[in-house]
């Protein structure tokens, strides 16, 4: 096993320690102790599985087989089926040659993911990533427009490796009359599941989706329910009394 530290160079491959389950159509088509982290990518993992933890009675072989050294199927409980779901790697080709008696199941497929009893969202966790969320005393200003949408002295600041830091600030010192529901959610397998709100301007402007919150944040940043962030990118910010750039 390494301990090499990231980004690595891809394909790199570390056994996990967790107890994995893939659910599908109400079935949990994988459960297994022995999973393998994989980075294909540079920044995160994917889970790849032995083809031993995936019964063949859920697999049917798609048209889509092109791509040498591997086979795709589509996965399939019953009546309900996911095209292209699973790509399992066949041999040694150069290219997939560290991958070879793997296959990996696409995680938007699949139903829900679970490491021991636990949701998993969008990807596995990745065991050299951090994510810490710090009570401070900042004075942090938002203002767009010349509007001034939120001012507090009270921030939690969430730091998360690679990433700039976020400011979350309590509904309290948010002009929340200027908040409007919107329809967007989006998942993070560190934060959970975000819901964002549209701003309305007084001149009736409206800018869609430049706050999100964790109504019940993963426990790791549980500091954050009743906190909203704003997009940084998408309004103005003082720090300090001091414009951020």
């Amino acid at each position: 096993m390494s301990f090499t530290a990231p980004p690595f160079a891809p394909p790199h491959i570390e056994p996990s320690a967790k107890r994995v389950r893939v659910l599908f159509g109400g079935k949990y088509v994988v459960d297994t102790r022995h999973a393998k982290l994989v980075w294909e990518k540079p920044f995160y993992p994917t889970y790849f599985f032995s083809t031993t933890d995936l019964n063949p009675s859920y697999l049917r072989e798609s048209s889509d087989n092109k791509e040498r050294g591997t086979k795709v199927y589509d996965l399939v409980v019953g009546k309900r089926s996911a095209r292209d779901a699973v790509i399992a790697f066949t041999d040694r080709a150069s290219d997939t040659k560290d991958l070879a008696g793997l296959l990996k199941i696409d995680f938007a497929a699949a139903d829900a993911w679970f490491e021991e009893d636990e949701r998993v969202y969008v990807h596995p966790k990745d065991p050299y990533k951090r994510v810490d969320v710090l009570q401070s005393s900042r004075r942090v200003r938002i203002a767009v427009n010349g509007v001034e949408l939120a001012s507090t002295n009270r921030p939690r600041l969430l730091f998360e490796t690679g990433l700039r830091v976020r400011t979350y600030m309590p509904l309290t010192d948010v002009r929340v009359e200027l908040l409007r529901p919107s329809d967007t959610v989006t998942e993070c397998p560190y934060k959970g599941v975000a819901a964002y709100y549209n701003v309305q301007l007084p001149n009736g402007d409206v800018l869609k989706d430049i706050v999100w919150y964790y109504r019940t944040p993963q426990p790791e940043c549980g500091q954050m329910a009743g906190y909203v962030a704003f997009y940084d990118e998408k309004v103005d910010v003082w720090v300090d009394g001091e414009k951020q750039q």
